[in-house]
């Protein structure tokens, strides 16, 4: 008789057991989106990652032709210059705040960008207030990526390889927030 009470809890165990499993497998996967305290990992140098702004133009005149006829005295009476052009104001320099180099463009818009290096790629994310964007993403061989961007000012970039994966999580909480996990392995 035995036998037959056992067999009848194999269900409920093994419902626990898949219950217990799938718990642990969402805690796992969703530690980026819990935690908030920036990585630990250092970030690739931003000036082979992002490209500089292009310089502003420069107008110069060509030079007046030279003339054959007699030159004439300058006369005394000079004409008024044209007042000069008015000067856009030019971005700020970038300072870097806790790994995120910060820089103003000409528009007041303040904009954080960083990159990542896990081992499964390399990502650079750019970030202003409310809003993050993908610069780029590029996986290491034998990696995919993989971006979830549910709301604009949260993203997450992931690099796969069978059982193994890294998780670049960026989210903007009135500053730039970013988390990197490695999940197997």
């Amino acid at each position: 008789m035995a036998p037959m009470r056992l067999r009848g809890w194999v269900p409920v165990l093994g419902w626990c057991a898949a219950t217990l499993a799938s718990i642990g497998v969402a805690t796992v996967a969703l530690q980026p989106v819990l935690r908030t305290a920036t990585p630990d990992l250092p970030s690739a140098p931003l000036d082979r990652a992002v490209a500089a702004p292009p310089p502003a133009p420069v107008v110069t005149s060509p030079p007046a032709p030279p003339s054959a006829s007699v030159s004439v005295a300058p006369s005394r009476t000079r004409s008024p210059s044209p007042p000069p052009a008015p000067r856009s104001p030019s971005p700020s320099p970038a300072t870097v705040i806790d790994g995120w180099t910060v820089t103003t463009g000409s528009d007041g818009q303040t904009t954080y960008t960083r990159a990542f290096r896990v081992g499964g790629g390399q990502a650079v994310i750019r970030m202003t207030p409310g809003r993050v964007h993908l610069v780029t993403a590029t996986p290491n061989p034998g990696f995919t990526v993989d971006t979830v961007q549910n709301e604009p000012g949260n993203l997450a970039v992931q690099f796969t390889e069978p059982n193994h994966y890294f998780v670049i999580h960026a989210v903007w909480q009135d500053k730039p927030v970013a988390q990197v996990s490695e999940v197997g392995g």
